[in-house]
């Protein structure tokens, strides 16, 4: 049995979708189904017997110890948070909320949970914290991309919550043995996605004729992975990684924002064309940047792949495609 926060959520969605076709191992779902979390996303899996969804939140401890005394997981894969950036500038209170103390609490139950199992199990327990490339911060052009080593340097309210629950998940690591592994992923893209994010963002408003704002000059640099690949390095991780590994994850396929999305909107423009005929692409307009926006992001993910054979399968222009056909037929 595997416990997995956030799984109504874009990726603990796909995570949980991709799993069932593989496996035939249990999971309990706990979602607060705030706005970003949906039901829906589930779908595909609502009648699985071997899933149970639960509905609350990561901040209550006495639920959460309760799930895990109940349902007795093998690991815990921990997806929930708040992660929109624009979102942590103008309310970062419910970041710290959900990122840092919702993380924490979690933390906390699990390690008693965790002392509670025989060796056996001891041994084969994991908390998988997914983290991202953000808490980096932002590299100059010129830099080499960063290893699992690489200092902080978090710009937004958003990354700097995300920060302190990884940095918090490595603490109980190294104080409590609690078998923590870290994982720091870049961009993710695929179906079920919210739509602020930026290629569902994008997509809606070329479909209905609006402008596609690009913050500043839109040369923000960005590594981007389908969520498939992601959540099949998630399932080797979880198989495979030692407590206390850190995994970066990414494509090494960077894309300026500007980049990205001209590729999208050429992709839109081969399987929806707009009435007037102009391209897609068109409509694009340059707006005031926001604040402390990073300019680049990369991730060296050499680890990942020599310690545990993992490389991407899915391509930038295969993924943009089939990503579009998903959101043009839901």
């Amino acid at each position: 049995m595997l416990l997995i926060t956030g799984g109504a959520g874009f990726i603990g969605s796909n995570f949980i979708t991709e799993w069932f076709k593989e496996h035939d191992e249990g999971i309990v779902t706990l979602d607060a189904l705030t706005y970003a979390g949906q039901l829906s996303n589930l779908k595909d899996v609502e009648h699985h017997p071997k899933h149970h969804f639960v509905h609350g939140n990561i901040l209550d401890e006495a639920l959460v110890t309760h799930l895990l005394a109940t349902h007795r997981p093998r690991a815990i894969i921990h997806f929930a948070a708040e992660s929109h950036v624009d979102r942590s500038i103008t309310g970062p209170q419910v970041f710290i909320e959900t990122n840092v103390t919702g993380t924490t609490t979690l933390l906390g139950a699990a390690y008693h949970y965790w002392c509670s199992l025989d060796e056996s199990a001891k041994t084969d327990f994991r908390f998988i914290n997914i983290s991202t490339d953000e808490v980096y911060g932002s590299i100059e052009l010129d830099s080499p991309p960063n290893v699992e080593t690489t200092p902080f340097d978090p710009s937004s309210p958003y990354s700097a919550s995300k920060a302190a629950a990884d940095q918090f998940g490595r603490a109980y690591h190294r104080t409590y043995d609690l078998p923590v592994v870290t994982i720091r992923c870049t961009n993710n893209y695929g179906p079920r996605q919210y739509p602020e994010k930026l290629l569902p963002f994008m997509l809606m408003r070329a479909r209905s004729g609006q402008t596609l704002p690009v913050y500043g000059d839109g040369q923000q640099i960005r590594d981007w992975i389908h969520v498939h690949d992601f959540c099949r390095a998630i399932r080797l991780i979880l198989a495979k990684a030692k407590p206390g590994d850190i995994f970066n994850v990414g494509t090494n396929h960077e894309l300026t924002n500007l980049h990205f999305l001209e590729t999208l909107m050429g992709a839109l423009d081969k399987v929806e064309p707009r009435i007037d005929g102009q391209p897609h692409a068109s409509a694009i307009t340059y707006v005031q940047d926001r604040p402390g926006h990073d300019r680049r992001y990369a991730l060296n993910c050499s680890k990942l792949r020599h310690a545990l054979g993992w490389a991407p399968l899915i391509t930038f222009e295969d993924g943009v495609r089939s990503t579009i056909d998903w959101y043009l037929t839901h």
